[in-house]
């Protein structure tokens, strides 16, 4: 597909429209200072996920596409004497519940929402909970966390968390617990999904087989300072028992790297084929090295891949210590995907030192041209003890330390080649460029009969957030999302026998482009 020639400067000469933004989408529920004093009942434990604001630039569906492992792993690893609760203040159903009052309240801290986890800290301790606090802000700032705690749990939760319920039964909680995560990752008990809310999420089957990546690039997170987290997989036959328990026609695997040992992928691959089932990945891009590779996820129903492509130039990326192909062949190895009935949602950081103003309109070319199904974009985030962030703090380029914006949504630092209202203002064009009517027919599938699906995942993933949110409130998700997810099962699997009939192209390009289109990737 011929790319359609932007300007450089259309990002700067487009006014950015109005985003729709509503106070529950921004603002978190309210904690009631007066409200009266509640027994606290013992061995009865709660989780929590805390509120973070949204952008209105991105899908709000992005939030409950699945949720996350953190919370129901340590779930898992709670001893049966206890009771135990999971809330998640994403789902718009208020405040956490506190009649009774925990007796325990487990709460992860990201640094964008911090500020939210020390508040609802600081509400449960003064009626008498005991507060725990773990995830990587943890890791990353624990002289800044402590305060807000009396626990932290530093590194591995799963290890963790048994020894702390055993400590609070006893009555000798300690201040801070530490370990490490090279540990075997098949001892880990499986996540607990009874907990979860399965009508909140379009899928409730998150699965993790692998922990880590090969890559240790400078601004994220996995190179944080003392996160050593070596490259660890589950046995095959673990994650395939939990897709099949869980009775989703649809998972998500949230690990940082699907395929870092190509040899566990292929046998993973393998095992989940006879499921009939459908999922999607985080890969880098290196995983089309092998065409076979390729073929052996398409044949065991993978139907999306998110691929961190980070930036165009190969200078940026080398800057970053990422390891990846030469951006001059990224087009060939979306094509090797599609070519597998595999969507590309790409992952592209703006705002690295060797972006210029032009940027923008060059990512937004080679996307349309590719026919990139979706696309997700972050401004470059320095990070809490990364190298970046050593970087800009030595180089005095920070331009504050509210952890609320670091979010990938706002400049935070003194870009080199261009100014931060240039910076803030491609990241909202490339936005609302990809979201267009224009760009997303532009991006539709090769094949004819893919383009109707390809257009409803579009639509109601990217400008639909009025009718997310209504989904959101109302606990609707899985139950409007699940008849598109069994549609595109059932055409993966007719599309997967097909392909398994033909030969391969001495590239290992399949004779005709698949297209086959996921509904949530």
């Amino acid at each position: 597909m011929k790319a359609h020639a932007i300007s450089p400067e259309e990002p700067f000469r487009t006014v950015l429209k109005h985003r729709w933004l509503p106070p529950a989408m921004v603002t978190p529920p309210l904690l009631e200072p007066d409200a009266p004093p509640v027994a606290v009942e013992p061995f009865y434990a709660l989780l929590i996920n805390p509120f973070y604001p949204k952008d209105p630039h991105a899908s709000f569906g992005k939030h409950v596409l699945t949720p996350s492992l953190a919370l129901t792993s340590i779930a898992g690893a709670t001893p049966p004497c206890w009771r135990l609760a999971y809330w998640d203040e994403n789902l718009l159903q208020g405040r956490p519940p506190w009649t009774p009052m925990p007796q325990v309240v487990g709460i992860t801290v990201h640094l964008t929402f911090a500020e939210r986890a020390y508040a609802l800290a600081a509400w449960y301790r003064a009626r008498g909970s005991k507060v725990v606090l773990g995830g990587l802000h943890v890791l990353s700032c624990p002289a800044e966390a402590a305060p807000h705690a009396d626990a932290l749990a530093i590194g591995d939760g799963v290890q963790l968390w048994p020894a702390i319920l055993r400590d609070i039964g006893r009555g000798a909680l300690q201040r801070s617990y530490a370990a490490t995560y090279e540990t075997a990752y098949r001892d880990d008990p499986p996540p607990r999904r009874s907990l979860l809310p399965r009508g909140s999420f379009l899928t409730s089957t998150s699965l993790i087989a692998t922990r880590g990546c090969h890559n240790r690039c400078g601004f994220c997170y996995l190179s944080t300072d003392g996160l050593k987290m070596p490259y660890r997989v589950r046995d095959s036959e673990q994650v395939v028992g939990e897709f099949a328990a869980n009775g989703e026609p649809y998972a998500v695997f949230v690990d940082n790297n699907l395929g870092s040992k190509r040899d566990y992928l292929r046998a993973l691959c393998r095992a989940l084929r006879p499921l009939q089932k459908i999922w999607s990945a985080a890969v880098t891009l290196d995983v089309t090295d092998d065409p076979t590779l390729v073929r052996e996820m398409a044949l065991a129903g993978c139907t999306g891949v998110f691929i961190g492509f980070e930036s165009l130039s190969d200078e940026n990326l080398a800057g970053a210590r990422k390891r990846t192909p030469r951006t001059a062949d990224y087009a060939r190895r979306v094509a090797l995907l599609h070519d597998h009935g595999i969507q590309v949602n790409g992952s592209f950081v703006l705002g690295f030192d060797g972006d210029r103003r032009d940027c923008f309109a060059t990512l937004a070319e080679w996307i349309e041209a590719n026919r990139l199904e979706c696309a997700t974009f972050h401004i470059l985030t320095p990070y809490p003890g990364t190298p970046l962030f050593h970087q800009m703090e030595r180089e005095g380029r920070l331009l504050h330390r509210d952890w609320s914006r670091y979010d990938t949504a706002h400049v935070v630092f003194r870009p080199k080649r261009m100014s931060t209202g240039d910076l803030q203002q491609g990241y909202g064009w490339l936005y609302q460029r990809l979201f267009s009517h224009t760009s997303i027919w532009r991006r539709r599938p090769s094949q004819a009969s893919a383009v109707v699906p390809y257009l409803a995942m579009s639509y109601l993933y990217k400008r639909s957030n009025r009718f997310w949110h209504f989904l959101i409130r109302h606990n609707l998700t899985h139950a409007i999302w699940r008849p598109l997810v069994e549609v595109t099962r059932w055409r993966h699997v007719r599309f997967r026998r097909e392909l398994a009939q033909r030969p391969e192209a001495a590239l290992g390009r399949i004779a005709v482009p698949g297209a086959v289109v996921s509904a949530g990737v």
